[in-house]
């Protein structure tokens, strides 16, 4: 399994996001609220719904754990097919689970590979008819089955949520569906992302035009979709064809974008702010909690104490498929992933640090402080050493010196 952290990432541009929709009231909420396309599949997904209807409207979120389905749709409508070239049919081309825990301390995305081979479950149709289960089927083929032949977004995604929780277990709370399209508006908005690459992304031409070179470049929304949809050609991964390394760039430049963001001080910058939500709104379809700005915003406030830093990325353990060594299939480790977001249970290295000595079992049990020096009287001064070393105990840090401060781990692509 691969798990890493993205410092200062995802949590503040969605806390920083819906802040900014909590505070539009007025004419800017219906405006905001006018684009997005609602998605309500709470009658479409076989097995019912899992999770109760919110009983608060102002802040239907509360105090619950979520598990948000993100899918992105490589639907080719006109206006996608300009950037993608005509395809009939839609599947989803990037999903992930985004839990949110329901004390708002932590975030962690799961990423499902496209590629997966998996057993997909009966679903319904627009027909009003059900599909037949499919057996050692492409994950990303649920969304397609589900659209019927028709295009149909919400049954797509009705049948890629009822295939998610068929296979995981883990009840789905909302969901949103995102078009290419998007990204491009986003990026714009922002006035581009800025990548830096080790080496040149250069995409095979019989698959598009991307020509990136290394070193620092910032990356167009054009040139940005195309980044995020390449699977063929050489640099960063490119070579192996493979939807795994796709989605360790989609990570990088997730990174990028959130980097960009906070060094313009977007948050605090509300025309342009508005630019990039409206970009958002006018690209997604979801349910109607979720398309609910007022819903947002009481999210948005649940979300204000969670530390950026408690957001992790994951991705599905997986080993090539016996059947077909261009697909994948996932691991029994992915298991443990699956029942910790049912359990609402942090990732492994996110448990939250002891902060309050108070609360560390090898403190005091009275949790008194010596008011001359500040300090617990059971402990050693803190200015002194052990006399029979004349250094300080090497098992601690000295409190009178900073401590080293760690240095971040950056993914390829993303610049200091």
């Amino acid at each position: 399994m691969r798990s890493h952290r993205v410092a200062r990432a995802v949590g503040l541009v969605l806390t920083g996001a819906l802040v900014f929709v909590a505070v539009g009231a007025g004419a800017v909420y219906l405006d905001l609220k006018s684009k997005i396309t609602v998605s309500d599949v709470s009658d479409l997904v076989v097995g019912g719904p899992v999770v109760e209807p919110p009983k608060d409207p102002s802040d239907p979120f509360a105090g619950k754990a979520l598990n948000i389905l993100v899918m992105g749709t490589d639907y080719r409508d006109a206006e996608n097919a300009a950037i993608a070239g005509e395809e009939e049919g839609m599947r989803s081309d990037t999903t992930f689970i985004v839990h949110v825990s329901g004390d708002r301390t932590r975030m962690e995305v799961v990423s499902i590979p496209r590629d997966s081979l998996v057993d997909l479950p009966a679903c319904n149709l627009p027909d009003g008819s059900m599909s037949g289960p499919r057996r050692n089927t492409m994950f990303n083929e649920a969304f397609q089955i589900g659209s019927g032949g028709v295009d149909d977004m919400t049954h797509a995604a009705a049948c890629t949520i009822t295939a998610v929780q068929d296979l995981t277990g883990v009840p789905i709370t909302n969901h949103v569906v995102v078009k290419m399209t998007g990204v491009i508006g986003v990026v714009d908005a922002i006035n581009g992302v800025t990548m830096c690459f080790p080496e040149p992304v250069k995409e095979n031409p019989r698959y598009g035009t991307l020509d990136l070179p290394a070193g620092e470049h910032t990356l167009t929304g054009s040139e940005a979709i195309n980044f995020l949809r390449a699977r063929h050609g050489t640099g960063m991964g490119l070579e192996m064809g493979s939807d795994l390394t796709r989605i360790a760039r989609q990570q990088a430049f997730i990174d990028s974008a959130v980097r960009e963001l906070l060094s313009q001080n977007i948050i605090t910058n509300s025309p342009q702010l508005y630019g990039v939500i409206e970009a958002v709104l006018s690209s997604i379809s979801a349910d109607p909690t979720i398309a609910d700005p007022t819903a947002l915003a009481g999210l948005a406030f649940s979300l204000r104490a969670i530390n950026p830093s408690e957001v992790v990325f994951t991705q599905v353990p997986v080993v090539e498929a016996a059947s077909n060594r261009n697909r994948v299939e996932w691991t029994s480790e992915a298991d443990a992933i699956w029942q910790r977001l049912i359990d609402d249970a942090p990732a492994p290295g996110q448990e939250l640090p002891v902060t309050d000595p108070r609360d560390d079992a090898t403190a005091p049990a009275d949790g008194t402080t010596d008011p001359a020096t500040g300090t617990d009287p059971g402990t050693t001064d803190p200015g002194t050493t052990d006399p029979g070393a004349g250094t300080t105990d090497p098992g601690t840090t000295d409190p009178g010196t900073t401590p080293e401060t760690p240095v971040e781990e950056l993914q390829p692509g993303v610049c200091p």
